[in-house]
């Protein structure tokens, strides 16, 4: 998969699911899943085409702020096929 990955990182469950709702209805992305990373870090991440996933990390980074704290968020435009490994397993 040569599709751009997008990734934003919260402080809290209800963030990061406000922030995949926000990215999935912006724009034309798939989302992957998510990663719960320790400390109440959550990553969500999306992949789609480059100006999709910018548009959707954009969207889905003020979704996310709205409710709670955002920590990072971004995109990689054409990762690595190595990168694939340590994505979540999409259905």
């Amino acid at each position: 998969m040569n599709n751009a990955l997008g990734m934003v990182e919260t402080k809290g469950l209800v963030a990061a699911i406000e922030a995949a709702d926000a990215m999935v209805k912006s724009a034309n992305v798939q989302l992957v899943g998510y990663e719960k990373i320790g400390s109440g870090l959550v990553t969500v991440m999306v992949r789609g085409d480059v100006g999709a996933v910018k548009a959707a990390v954009d969207a889905g980074s003020a979704a996310a702020n709205a409710v709670g704290e955002v920590k990072s968020c971004h995109v990689i435009p054409r990762p690595h096929s190595d990168v694939e490994a340590i994505l979540p397993k999409s259905a």
